[in-house]
């Protein structure tokens, strides 16, 4: 239960993340002529079609984060990781790059050929899920820092717990973006996405806090 809230914590407070880099494609999604019932109901569907596909990804660095904590590793690789964090944001090469990824999802869209546009024809409920679970596999800073804090967990189930509360932490922000994202501008979902920085920085010195092995509950637990 304590790493599916962290979890939720992590993608909640981070989700003005996902109002400006993937908000393009939450408005794109068909059926949006639906009744108000009917839309919110395969919104959800799609939501949900992330969230397997996120609980899945936390499924195989569970593996690789077990395979390092019986090492004895683990509390380095917290440290590591807080470390890397926080080194990447000074490299402007690196901010760069992180910039560029704001165009992915619908470059990525686009070259996916017959198939996804078959998908965004139909707008049936099933074809929601399949985008949803489809978008859960497109390049975003902020499920790395996620798979990154799950990696260190030490075991395959709590990372499952972990990135499945991370995608149930974004639902609220993804549903009201593909709801009424009309009300929200293009200037403020790019102002929200410039707050990114900071989020990512509090997140790399709590994976930092959490390697010194201070033994305070949540926070630091005695490993």
């Amino acid at each position: 239960m304590e790493w599916i809230m962290a979890g939720m914590t992590f993608g909640f407070l981070g989700s003005f993340h996902c109002i400006g880099m993937c908000g393009p494609l939450a408005l794109a999604l068909p059926g949006s002529d639906r009744k108000t019932s009917s839309l919110v109901a395969s919104r959800l569907v799609y939501n949900v079609g992330r969230v397997i596909t996120y609980s899945f990804l936390g499924a195989a660095v569970g593996l690789l984060s077990k395979m390092i904590s019986i090492g004895g590793f683990q509390q380095w690789l917290s440290i590591g990781v807080g470390v890397f964090i926080l080194l990447g944001l000074s490299i402007s090469r690196l901010r760069n790059k992180l910039n560029q990824l704001k165009t992915y999802p619908s470059k990525l869209m686009k070259k996916a050929g017959s198939p996804i546009k078959s998908l965004f024809k139909k707008g049936t409920t099933g074809s929601l899920f399949v985008i949803g679970l489809l978008n859960g596999l497109l390049p975003c800073g902020f499920v790395y820092m996620g798979l990154a804090t799950a990696l260190t967990s030490g075991t395959v189930i709590k990372s499952v717990y972990f990135m499945m509360g991370f995608g149930f932490g974004t639902i609220p922000a993804m549903l009201g973006v593909s709801l009424a994202g009309g009300l929200i501008s293009v200037s403020v979902r790019r102002k929200l996405k410039n707050y990114s920085p900071y989020f990512i920085a509090f997140v790399g010195i709590l994976l930092i806090i959490r390697g010194l092995n201070l033994a305070i509950p949540f926070l630091s637990p005695g490993l």
